[in-house]
């Protein structure tokens, strides 16, 4: 396949599939390489382009490299790999516990008509107001699990944390509302 590729650099499919070939067996600086070298091509037809920039970033993604593959997804917002490049943005705000961000990346994704994200935007609420609980930030935690609640009620991580801020402010007989509705519902 290497030396096909040399001979007819034409040909970005076959590039394409052997940069996929490469990741899939873990030779991911050889995909790298695959499709850095498809995009340094000034013939490259912009739909191609897009492409190889989206496989690009999966390379990056596979390999751990967040901040390049969060660069190289952010080139492909206004492309036909839109949709693909937000949800890889999504995975990568998860995996870096960025839940601000990733509840926006959630929040876009579903304005732009690529499925419900209300479950996951109420999980990366609760994430927030955890960090909060344990942080000491009370305002916040109460925010973040309110927002939670607006997204799915009865939300039994919202509900729990609501119950885990409630015995914070010293108000036992609240949590134990909180809790019991979450008792009461499973």
């Amino acid at each position: 396949f290497v030396d096909i590729a040399r001979l007819d650099p034409e040909t970005a499919e076959l590039h394409f599939a052997l940069g996929n070939l490469f990741r899939r067996r873990g030779d991911i600086e050889r995909a790298v390489r695959v499709h850095q070298n498809l995009l340094a091509r000034p013939d490259l037809q912009p739909e191609t382009a897009s492409k190889a920039r989206y496989e690009l970033g999966q390379d990056y993604l596979k390999a751990g490299l967040l901040d390049r593959a969060e660069e190289t997804f952010h080139q492909l917002a206004s492309t036909q790999y839109a949709n693909q490049a937000s949800r890889a943005l999504l995975e990568i705000y998860q995996r870096e516990k960025e839940w601000k961000r990733a509840i926006d990346a959630a929040l876009a994704l579903q304005a732009s008509g690529a499925g419900a994200y209300q479950k996951e935007i109420a999980q990366f609420h609760c994430e927030l107001g955890q960090e909060a609980l344990y942080a000491e930030d009370l305002p916040v935690a109460e925010q973040s699990i309110k927002q939670a609640l607006e997204v799915v009620p009865n939300h039994t991580r919202a509900l729990i944390l609501q119950g885990d801020y409630l015995m914070a402010l010293g108000q036992p007989a609240k949590a134990i509302e909180a809790w019991s509705i979450v008792a009461t519902s499973h």
